[in-house]
């Protein structure tokens, strides 16, 4: 599959914004925004003070800066950090404790944060609690029996080790020096935790752009392009080890003409992604309705509605499935969908719809499940929550009722 990655600046109603576009195949596939003057928290690790313990919902209340509240389930609480604690082994308001930001806030919701500290590097991810040694299933089992004699020693220290696909772009020396740097942060905030005091940052997830590119290393782009002279530079300082894999493949974009947002389309293709409606080339559509609770996809014949054979629902049918798992990726929806499909009589059409469907979803990096199809014919997914949906991430696009004014 052909990929692109494009990182770019743009003004967004009177915001400058960092844009993260991936393409494959020449459509635009995910796209991430960032304000310059607001970036994300995602990832970064706190020193918290609990407001408030919630026994009714199992959670706690952390607050992670002066006025900023998070959300934290007591199930995630376990072996944690205290630089603060009113009786051992039970957590109580106004303990401190070490918390990172696992979900952003989304909608009305608050952030919700984790006390399993996890660093992740390029290939490799250090969980501060979970103490296990993993690796990667999409490795062959060459590879797999390679590495995990390489992280062996691992089994010694206070934490565990994730081993992502992206590691068999790596050669051992690079793996170990990656290791290495890992083990030193985490010991670095085991160290600093116990000195800081409340709402200290003790560490900073690097920029989204960084992340999305890690995620893509498994099947590297053919080009990451950026016209930005500072992303470029951490672009080459993050991946410059990376087995030679993005050598030549980051490209530092200069055109005094044509600007690398216009020669993407960026921003028409962003109003294109917050339209109600989407096309398909067979002449049905979309409707993509966003609520409180959850996503409503409507799926219509269109044009051809004229058209009553089985064959033809069921062309239709597979046309919207693969366009609603990019739609799904491209918007960054989350929580629980419900799909209207058009109605088929035939069980093995709809076995046939299923099956394609959840091909199509199984290529998202984010966890999306196909969980049935419910009494009433309505297919029913779910996206796990972890970054804000589009619309959320753009200026002046802050709450549900700014949905009904796309244009």
């Amino acid at each position: 599959m052909h990929k692109r990655i494009v990182i770019t600046n743009e003004t967004i109603n009177g915001c400058i914004c960092r844009i993260t576009a991936l393409f494959e195949e020449n459509l635009l596939t995910e796209v991430s925004c960032e304000e310059q003057t607001a970036a994300s928290i995602l990832g970064n690790v706190y020193i918290g003070r609990v407001r408030q313990i919630s026994e009714k919902i199992q959670a706690a209340f952390v607050e992670i800066a002066p006025g900023e509240m998070t959300y934290l389930p007591l199930k995630e609480a376990k072996n944690a950090w205290m630089t603060r604690q009113t009786r051992p082994g039970r957590l109580t308001q106004e303990d401190e404790i070490v918390v990172q930001v696992a979900k952003e806030a989304i909608k009305s919701k608050d952030p919700m944060v984790s006390t399993n500290i996890t660093i992740r590097g390029n290939a490799l991810i250090l969980t501060a609690f979970d103490r296990r040694l993993g690796i990667s299933k999409k490795l062959d089992d060459a590879s797999r029996g390679r590495l995990k004699a390489l992280f062996l020693q691992t089994e010694e220290e206070p934490f565990g080790l994730i081993v992502r696909t992206g590691a068999k772009q790596y050669e051992d020396a690079q793996l170990l020096a990656e290791y290495e740097s890992l083990r030193a942060t985490y010991y670095r905030l085991y160290e600093q935790h116990q000195h800081r005091t409340c709402y200290s940052c003790l560490y900073q997830e690097p920029s989204g752009y960084i992340a999305t590119v890690r995620d893509h290393l498994s099947a590297p782009p053919e080009k990451i392009v950026t016209d930005d002279p500072l992303v470029y530079e951490a672009l080459k300082e993050a991946f410059c080890d990376t087995a030679g894999v993005f050598k030549n493949r980051i490209v530092f974009y200069e055109d005094p003409l044509l600007s690398l947002s216009a020669l993407y389309s960026l921003k028409s293709k962003l109003k294109e992604a917050l339209l109600d409606r989407v096309w398909l080339k067979s002449g049905a559509y979309l409707i993509i309705q966003p609520t409180e609770a959850l996503t409503v996809i409507d799926v219509n014949s269109g044009g051809s509605a004229a058209s009553k054979k089985e064959d033809f629902h069921l062309k239709v049918n597979l046309e919207a499935a693969k366009e609603i798992a990019r739609q799904l990726r491209l918007r960054n929806i989350s929580g629980i969908c419900i799909v209207d499909f058009i109605s088929m009589e035939a069980e093995e059409s709809k076995n046939t719809l299923i099956q394609a469907f959840k091909r199509y979803l199984f290529n998202d990096r984010v966890r999306t499940d196909f969980v049935d199809f419910t009494k009433l014919d309505l297919a029913e997914i779910t996206r796990k929550k972890i970054k804000k949906p589009l619309w959320e991430q753009l200026p002046g696009r802050k709450s549900d009722a700014s949905l009904q004014d796309r244009a």
